[in-house]
């Protein structure tokens, strides 16, 4: 097994781990249903489908035709 010649500094060890860090999402509150949500992201809100506070997509309500 490989081992370490020298022993490696806490500024060198540190520099290394600054990379590893928890990243928080950033959530928006939508304009027209006040809803929270992640940026740059569509929503569904109460059948409908909103991105930067405009209606998309409406959901359609699938009926049943019977004879």
């Amino acid at each position: 097994m490989a081992h370490p010649k020298r022993r490696q500094s806490t500024t060198r060890r540190d520099k290394r781990r600054t990379h590893y860090k928890a990243i928080v999402p950033q959530i928006a509150k939508d304009a027209t249903s006040g809803e929270m949500h992640l940026y740059h992201r569509a929503h569904w809100h109460e059948g409908k489908l909103y991105y930067r506070g405009k209606v998309v997509v409406e959901k359609e309500v699938a009926t049943s035709d019977e004879d």
